[in-house]
């Protein structure tokens, strides 16, 4: 269940190709064979494409590889290269049908990762930039999850590459949701480490959680036994900061360490450039989900080490309420003239700092909950009860 392989191709929809380093020898000399056998430049007569019929291809190597047409027509045909998962439009006097080799199954295989939802329930094309970066022609540690429903299917996996779990680092650049819980109506403890608005928390999981064990323990095999846990890994950051060079160059979403008030060094993302003259620069705290304005001297790179961590904090939206038709409150909030003062004091009362429940509605697109109070009774009952909101079904 656990094997080292090469990325071969990240499709479009996220679909990650693998071929098993064990494969690599009969690659190799089946690869040698078809060189040997075809010597011409590619089918120069019309010929009647069919989706599905099997070909060579010759690639921008010169070199001839199995193929398969996925879309016929024009003068170049969708073709799939079925030994390495990727598809490109290719001429179709690079083409040659034949229906030899078709006995040897692809030595790539097509994978999903694990337990992982894509935000949006669809991979965006900067997600699929980030892995095909990241991942092609390297090689990775495979675990197998489960295996595919039919001959067709995907092998889900949980991928390792450089000590990283690849879910945690996608989930840190907020491309994923990692479905930990079967169950996603299931009660689970959190802390609300920031309100940002009536509609938007910060949560992170109560350590005590079985769901925290598991995550913690997903990875066991690839952590270094020093740095076990966040905590740990950023104690030893803070104690080194002084080895890590400071940033000078900032893109939206960038990982950073960042100093905050304490004087301590904490995991954080660049966000946007807030002032030029000094420059200072907008950051959000990764693991509480707060936001400060900082210089450039107080940014420095991020070991690559403390990416394979999942963030703490997760931003999700709450349910159940909205704002009271006939709040008599004049006083409102700027930026959400919708809710008055006097509520908004309320929420952060009732939520900011306590170690609540939630029952998880949704992972997708966004995570939605329904916070509750240690008796069971949901926290937004006392704006309700106060006129400061009603509840929405």
């Amino acid at each position: 269940k656990i094997f080292q392989a090469v990325v071969s191709c990240v499709g479009r929809d996220g679909t990650i190709y693998i071929i098993p380093k064990s494969f690599e020898i009969e690659l190799n000399k089946l690869m040698t064979e078809i060189q040997s056998n075809f010597k011409c430049l590619g089918l120069l007569e019309p010929y009647c494409w069919k989706k599905g019929e099997a070909c060579v291809v010759r690639g921008s190597d010169t070199m001839w590889y199995r193929g398969k047409v996925v879309e016929p027509g024009g003068s170049t045909l969708q073709v799939q290269y079925i030994d390495h998962g990727c598809i490109e439009r290719i001429p179709q006097c690079h083409l040659y049908p034949t229906t030899l080799y078709t006995a040897v199954p692809p030595f790539c295989i097509p994978c999903q990762l694990y337990k992982t939802v894509p935000i949006g329930n669809f991979w965006q094309q900067d997600a699929v930039d980030c892995l095909q970066e990241l991942l092609t022609n390297e090689e990775v540690e495979i675990h197998v999850q489960e295996l595919p429903d039919n001959p067709w299917g995907k092998l889900s996996i949980s991928l390792y590459f450089g000590g990283m779990s690849l879910s945690s680092f996608m989930a840190y650049q907020k491309y994923c949701v990692a479905e930990d819980c079967q169950d996603i109506s299931e009660l689970v403890r959190f802390f609300v480490r920031v309100c940002v608005s009536f509609a938007v928390v910060y949560i992170c999981l109560d350590p005590s959680t079985n769901l925290v064990k598991q995550s913690a323990t997903e990875g066991d095999a690839n952590c270094d036994s020093e740095l076990e846990t966040l905590d740990e890994a950023l104690k030893w950051c803070n104690k080194s900061v002084e080895s890590f060079p400071f940033l000078t160059h900032f893109r939206t979403e960038m990982p950073c360490l960042v100093e905050y008030q304490d004087g301590l060094w904490y995991r954080a993302k660049l966000l946007s450039i807030e002032e030029f003259d000094p420059v200072k620069i907008l950051v959000q705290f990764v693991d509480y989900g707060s936001f400060s304005v900082v210089p450039t001297s107080r940014l420095r790179h991020i070991p690559y080490h403390l990416l394979k961590y999942p963030v703490q904090a997760v931003r999700a939206l709450l349910a159940g309420f909205k704002p009271a038709l006939y709040d008599k409150n004049v006083k409102r909030i700027p930026y959400c003239p919708e809710w008055s003062v006097e509520a908004l004091w309320a929420m952060m009362e009732c939520v900011e700092g306590k170690q609540l429940s939630a029952s998880i509605l949704a992972l997708s697109p966004e995570v939605t909950i329904s916070l509750y109070e240690d008796d069971q009774n949901l926290v937004h009952m006392k704006l309700i009860e106060m006129g400061l909101a009603e509840l929405d079904e």
